[in-house]
């Protein structure tokens, strides 16, 4: 389980107060996987360093320059207003037009007697409307009306003089730091090529390990290794992916030379046992041998149940098994024995299994079930990658504090449960190993019919 799985388990078990429930609102939104977090440390730092990048040059630089260009334009406004004043004589102003114009670059009408239109609201957020105005109080000082809202490359600027009114119309470039867009769409721009670059170079890192999660996931379930798969990315993920490998290889010697150790051991004991049977067929007494060859029968039972316990199925490759025709087996050995057994399925009933391994297991539950009940009926429900088979009967059941013990190799009941004699007690140890596997588990517990409910999970 991973850190942030315990720590949202530690958070439901002791509900957080104050402060702890924000921060139980921002685990809680966390992404949990390798892939997402790292993204997430890439991300947020370069957030965070480009957004105190733009406030400190919107604060600073761009303000700067906006009134630096404000200034210039008042000035230039407060020295036409002074020819204005210092040659009356020009009535047509068309030198002082033309010099606005020409040198200034400003576009300028002198209305006589003109008057100011009333004040209009000033926007939410002008920086322009804000610097303007202030250098044109502090310069001219003298009534004014400024039209900085909408779309237009002109700046209006109408002030009161004497007895006219004079218009002035700048381009928005000249009071304005206009280029501003430029700075953040390069900011942007090379922040997202950056992050594309990441990325790109993120997943090629993550491949490699989700590459040796699925062939870990895969050595779990009993299954091949992926034949494609192979350590690469950096150098620690291929140290894991060899240490993977060899220790799979590891495993599957010890597996091997423990089947062929048991394998050897059975022979040996098959023989001995065989020369007991022809000594006691020699003897010709069959009153005094019966109980003899009862107990090479029981001897080689167990024999047998011991090879296979120690065997298992691991060497099966999954394949596909038809529920359908399994469960019909089990209707047909039931009915064999005098029992009633009825199924059902929820899904699709073929399932990506090993075969013989799963149906040994199923059938082992089902006999044990068969041997201690009269009625007995069998679930099988596929969903989102996980089969689920639920056995329910009708038996005496296993008390609840024999329930794990029951699956120890060896281990026999003394109750009703355990009525037959015959068993090596080894069934159910046989069905955990088979279901643990396929990488799932076997629980029992306790069944709406009275007796004992075992309940079947691995992923398919």
């Amino acid at each position: 389980m991973t850190t942030i799985d315990s720590i949202r388990r530690e958070y439901d078990r002791y509900p957080p107060k104050g402060y702890k429930r924000f921060t139980r609102w921002i685990v809680r939104r966390l992404p949990t996987g390798l892939y997402g977090r790292t993204l997430l440390i890439i991300i947020l730092p370069m957030v965070i360093l480009q957004s105190v990048i733009a406030f400190v040059f919107m604060e600073r630089h761009w303000q700067t320059v906006t009134q630096r260009l404000s200034e210039a334009v008042t000035r230039d406004i407060a020295a036409i207003i002074d020819v204005i004043d210092t040659y009356p004589q020009d009535t047509d102003y068309e030198e002082i037009t033309r010099m606005a114009r020409e040198r200034l670059e400003l576009n300028i009408a002198i209305e006589p007697e003109g008057v100011l239109p009333p004040p209009r609201s000033k926007p939410f957020f002008s920086i322009l409307d804000t610097i303007l105005s202030e250098e044109i109080t502090r310069q001219i000082r003298r009534p004014f009306w400024i039209d900085t809202i909408g779309d237009s490359d002109l700046v209006e600027i109408r002030i009161l003089l004497d007895d006219k009114v004079l218009r002035v119309f700048a381009r928005r470039s000249q009071a304005y730091a206009s280029n501003t867009h430029i700075f953040l769409l390069w900011m942007v721009g090379t922040s997202l090529v950056l992050l594309t670059i990441a990325i790109l170079f993120l997943r090629g890192q993550i491949r490699p390990i989700l590459s040796l999660a699925d062939a870990a996931e895969s050595f779990g379930r009993g299954q091949r290794m992926p034949e494609e798969f192979r350590p690469r990315g950096a150098d620690e993920i291929r140290r894991a992916g060899l240490a993977f490998i060899r220790m799979r290889e590891r495993i599957e010697r010890q597996i091997e030379q423990r089947t062929a150790m048991l394998t050897g051991v059975s022979h040996d004991l098959r023989t001995i046992l065989t020369r007991f049977r022809l000594q006691l067929a020699l003897v010709g007494n069959e009153e005094e041998t019966a109980i003899l060859n009862d107990d090479i029968d029981d001897m080689q039972s167990m024999l047998e149940g011991y090879l296979s316990f120690a065997r298992g199925e691991a060497q099966e490759d999954v394949g596909e098994l038809d529920l359908q025709a399994l469960f019909q087996k089990l209707e047909e050995h039931a009915r064999l024995h005098g029992r009633h057994l009825t199924h059902a399925i929820k899904g699709l009933p073929n399932v990506k299994v090993r075969p013989n391994a799963f149906s040994r297991l199923v059938m082992n539950l089902s006999s044990n079930a068969c041997r201690h009940a009269q009625n007995i009926n069998v679930q099988a429900t596929i969903r989102t990658g996980w089969l689920t088979i639920v056995i329910d009967d009708d038996g005496p059941g296993i008390p609840e504090d024999l329930r794990e013990d029951v699956f120890k190799p060896f281990f026999r009941l003394d109750e009703a449960r355990n009525q037959d004699k015959s068993g090596t007690g080894l069934g159910l140890a046989i069905a955990r190993d088979i279901a643990r596997s396929h990488g799932g588990d076997i629980t029992l517990g306790e069944s709406p019919m009275g007796g004992l409910q075992a309940v079947i999970r691995v992923p398919a």
